[in-house]
């Protein structure tokens, strides 16, 4: 019987852009869209570029286009300096049952693996759902798995799917491409030990995976073996992060019938997702109540969210970093209550030390409770106790952006020209947006994306 491995591969290479349901089209360029958004805006921030200086600084043949970079680069440094910037701001999409970011090490891939085998429009589109496929079902076989160890499954799951997309563009056969998802389970890494100190170590977990993705699949071709018993073998990735076996036969058995493409989440809000069901239902108070007022607020999340979000609850209330303040769900709360609005500028130096916030971040709590929603969502409450002893109460079991309870196409595009336009000229933002949605139809990518090597920097800070 063919492995795991041999079974993605078989799939991935035999899939063509006709094959694709016209909605599983349409939602992978607006997630692709989105991914390309929070890399500029990023860019524009001075946030997660030192990725781009050092693979600007190793030169090397000049293929692939890179955001906010006068020239080309090789498509595994244009996928590692994109991919960090790309997932800088932690304002980019999140696929809830598997809880990996995917278009952060996809897009970001597919689109310099384009560009080297200088391949068009359709072929981007079609790696990319491939891509994004592949990650999804390696995490959905263990759903918040990977968190309760410490590993991030963004950069785990991910690779796999950047080595799909990357073996696809390049014309990989089947032997070799699943000889490179073996390989790839050996370069996959990523771990949350950043939390403790606040680090924004983070974006470089897509960043590696993205380069990682590039030398996994070129291996393959030059012959290097990987094991093709990856996934289920008992050494394989899930026994050596989860210690235990996981069956993928249910994430194998309807390859090209189920898309999980459309069901992956927008973030209205750039910090972690776990935070993204209590804010939401805190913003529904906003019009009810006036900080003045506020004895105590209790939030209420999924219990894997605990640790990344509402623990040690010192730091959480204080963050030391800007960073770390993306991972508060206390900090978050009360910047929501206190402005109103949570953006990318609610998470810079400055911010985070307003003192109005922190003196109600001081006063919010959290409970765990079981959402018969996750893990397909990110749900979350919210419960405002007022001085006069009133309480107001909200809860999303959907948070906002997810499919259930999505953003609408006018709303992510509301999202792409608000972060776009912090590096590019309004005509720049309606010529690149006008190109991703209708990506399809064009055959230079490499002229296509032209704009991003010329996106300015420092005009956001």
């Amino acid at each position: 019987m063919a492995t795991a491995a041999e079974r993605l591969a078989a799939w991935g290479l035999g899939l063509r852009y006709e094959e694709i349901p016209q909605q599983v089209v349409e939602a992978a360029k607006l997630h692709f869209l989105d991914t390309i958004g929070c890399g500029l805006a990023a860019h524009a921030m001075g946030i997660a570029t030192e990725g781009r200086i050092m693979v600007a600084e190793q030169a090397g043949t000049p293929d692939a286009t890179v955001i906010g970079l006068d020239r080309a680069l090789p498509g595994a440094s244009a996928g590692f300096a994109n991919a960090m910037l790309c997932h800088g701001l932690d304002f980019d999409d999140t696929h809830p049952a598997s809880v990996a970011h995917v278009s952060a090490v996809v897009s970001p891939v597919a689109l310099a693996a384009a560009e080297v085998a200088g391949k068009a429009g359709r072929d981007l589109v079609t790696a990319v759902v491939l891509g994004n496929e592949t990650v999804i079902r390696v995490g959905m076989a263990a759903p918040s798995k990977f968190h309760a160890r410490g590993f991030h499954p963004t950069s785990i799951c991910g690779i796999f799917g950047g080595t799909m997309a990357t073996g696809y563009l390049s014309g990989t056969d089947q032997q070799a491409m699943t000889s490179a998802l073996g390989i790839a389970g050996s370069f996959a890494s990523g771990i949350f030990a950043y939390l403790d100190v606040g680090t924004a170590t983070k974006p470089m977990h897509p960043a590696w995976a993205a380069q990682g993705s590039f030398y996994a699949n070129r291996l393959g071709q030059l012959g290097a073996e990987g094991p093709p018993t990856v996934l289920e073998g008992r050494f394989g990735i899930y026994h050596a992060f989860l210690g235990e076996y996981i069956d993928m036969e249910p994430q194998l058995a309807d390859l090209g019938s189920r898309w999980e493409t459309p069901r992956i989440a927008y973030k209205p809000y750039p910090a972690c997702h776990y935070i993204h069901g209590s804010l939401g239902a805190t913003r529904s108070l906003l019009g009810q109540v006036d900080v003045a007022d506020i004895e105590d607020i209790l939030v209420t999340l999924p219990e894997a969210g605990v640790a990344l979000v509402t623990e040690p609850e010192v730091e959480k209330r204080a963050p030391r970093t800007d960073y770390e303040a993306k991972f508060s769900l206390q900090y978050s709360t009360a910047a929501m209550l206190v402005h109103g609005h949570v953006g990318v500028q609610t998470y810079t130096a400055a911010a985070i030390a307003d003192p109005q916030v922190l003196a109600v971040a001081a006063k919010v709590r959290y409970e765990i409770k079981d959402y018969s929603t996750y893990p397909g969502s990110f749900p979350g409450g919210v419960v405002i106790t007022l001085k006069n002893g009133r309480k107001l109460l909200a809860e999303l079991d959907y948070q906002k952006g997810g499919p259930e309870n999505p953003l609408s196409a006018d709303e992510v595009l509301e999202k792409w020209r608000g972060n776009a336009s912090l590096a590019l000229t309004d005509a720049e933002v309606t010529r690149l947006e006008q190109t991703i949605l209708a990506i399809e139809e064009h055959a230079d990518l490499r002229a296509a994306f032209a704009p991003l090597a010329t996106a300015r920097a420092g005009v956001a800070a």
